[in-house]
């Protein structure tokens, strides 16, 4: 594919994963667990833009930083490290990235701590969304759904037009989504030249792209101040861009993508890859030792050392309720 721009793999590893405490801790979130055959999210993450990108650019915070450090080092990649001091949200995350890069530059944009399957489909829906990018458009990824899921946001499109992005729906709203046949899970991954990104950030939320210049401006090494960052807004993409600017497109594909957001998630990822389960659909994560479910039936057993979770396959939207508990009881059980 032959490509005139450069192009930059922007990897955002800010989240924490509260769904999945206590695996994903704020000293080790979900992205670097190596749960995956072996490997961490980030780590796949990297792997999988290899062959396109010419440069690596992780926006991480300084709680993580050395993680992401790490796995980068033992696979001796080069990378721009853009280091926050406080969390603000997509919008500035990305405008650091866009400010980092060269206006030409084509950015793709994607979380960490996603599982992507079906490659080749994915490298189709990557070189499409380049030659948009590359005609000034603003490129978000969707997903033909395969079931109608309440845990992620939708698009809905005509062709590779965005008529609107909507929230995560109820159980209802979901089922009229799958039926109505035009309708895209929302896979926050993004592509776009930088210059074309922080244009439309300035003409839409102009307060934005002022205080996170203000603060990339003041930048030491790629570490952004504390004080020039809490002036920032914080607000997502979605809000900043995506819903307002005119020249949004999107490229919808069915490679295999989940952005591993709950139990439920990582149990079916899991038993896909041979991961044991009994015959009654329970689960142990963490642990080697010996552990029998009597009168139990999709139960997950997830074992830390210094704290366990017995759940529900299907209560797994609930585990964050157990870490904003807490976050005000005990936090020191979420570092």
């Amino acid at each position: 594919m032959e490509n005139k721009h450069s192009i930059t793999h922007v990897i955002l590893t800010g989240g924490v994963g509260s769904r999945l405490w206590p695996l994903s801790r704020k000293s080790q979130p979900k992205q670097y667990l190596a749960l995956f055959e072996g490997k961490s999210l980030f780590e796949m993450t990297v792997e999988r833009n290899r062959n396109v990108a010419d440069t690596i650019m992780v926006v991480g915070n300084s709680d993580n930083c050395h993680l992401s450090k790490k796995v980068l080092e033992k696979s001796n990649t080069s990378y721009i490290d853009i280091v926050e001091s406080t969390p603000r949200n997509t919008a500035a995350a990305i405008a650091f990235a866009a400010f980092a890069s060269d206006p030409e530059a084509i950015l793709i944009v994607t979380p960490s701590d996603h599982i992507i399957d079906k490659m080749e489909e994915y490298e189709a829906a990557i070189g499409d969304a380049i030659e948009k990018a590359s005609k000034g458009y603003i490129v978000t990824f969707g997903i033909i759904p395969t079931k109608p899921e309440t845990g992620y946001g939708y698009i809905e499109r005509k062709g590779d037009d965005v008529l609107s992005f909507r929230e995560k729906p109820n159980h209802v709203t979901a089922r009229e989504f799958i039926s109505r046949g035009n309708f895209l899970w929302n896979s926050g991954m993004f592509c776009f030249k930088a210059g074309v990104f922080l244009e439309e950030l300035k003409s839409f939320t102009p307060e934005v792209y002022e205080k996170s210049k203000i603060a990339w401006e003041a930048n030491q090494n790629g570490k952004l101040d504390l004080n020039l960052s809490l002036d920032i807004p914080s607000i997502s993409i979605d809000y900043a861009v995506m819903e307002r600017s005119k020249k949004i497109k999107v490229v919808s594909s069915t490679f295999v993508w989940s952005d591993l957001g709950s139990f439920e998630a990582v149990y079916d990822y899991l038993v896909a890859h041979g991961h044991p389960a009994d015959k009654n659909g329970n689960m142990v994560i963490g642990t080697t030792n010996y552990t029998a479910f009597v009168g139990l039936k999709n139960t997950i057993f997830v074992h830390t050392d210094t704290a366990n979770l017995i759940l529900q396959k299907d209560h797994s939207q609930d585990v964050k309720n157990v870490y904003n508990e807490l976050e005000r009881e005990n936090p020191e059980l979420l570092n």
